[in-house]
């Protein structure tokens, strides 16, 4: 099983949304979690991983099902030499268990060292990082997720559930099939 993660800030808490499916070319979930964590590390340039690690371990809590690889907004590493970026920080307090994927949408100061893919008509890459597989093969597992534009749907998805929770963690998509879909298309 796949897992994608991503956290959205309000105020001063963290919300942390998941959204687990079977294969890299699914549009839609199997389950999604969220968690909100409200005491959270100050942002500190180059270490984003302080702030944004605890709810994503908060969230990767709740989830019953067995992931094998986790996909993450950011960076595995910083740099070619591996400078350890949100992804390490990831993998090695959930003990190694599963392979990391990590999706930025920006380059990181000027690094040259990650995976660039480009999706559907944009020029903009994305870049990619990853612990457990390399980043040639994570970009072609990113590449082949389901959805036309430069960001996979699933993906999307959990960006808008982690928003969702915020707006009303009480109307959050349940997992009947007209809201779920709904969601993943207007992320997408």
């Amino acid at each position: 099983m796949i897992a994608c993660l991503d956290v959205y800030y309000s105020q001063d808490k963290a919300h942390a949304a998941a959204v687990v499916f079977a294969d890299w070319s699914d549009a839609t979930w199997l389950a999604e979690y969220d968690a909100t964590v409200a005491e959270l590390a100050p942002y500190q340039p180059g270490q984003f991983y302080r702030r944004e690690l605890q709810p994503i371990l908060a969230v990767i809590g709740k989830i019953a099902e067995p992931i094998d690889i986790y996909v993450i907004d950011g960076y595995c590493h910083l740099s070619a030499a591996l400078a350890p970026g949100l992804g390490v920080h990831l993998h090695d307090s959930i003990g190694h268990r599963a392979t990391i994927i990590g999706v930025a949408k920006n380059r990181y100061q000027q690094t040259q060292h990650a995976a660039e893919l480009c999706r559907g008509q944009s020029v903009r890459p994305l870049f990619i990082t990853a612990i457990g597989i390399d980043y040639e093969a994570a970009a072609r597992l990113i590449g082949s997720m389901a959805g036309e534009f430069r960001i996979p749907t699933l993906i999307k998805a959990a960006d808008g559930l982690s928003r969702k929770v915020v707006e009303d963690k009480s109307t959050a998509p349940d997992m009947g099939g007209d809201s779920k879909e709904s969601l993943a298309e207007e992320c997408d």
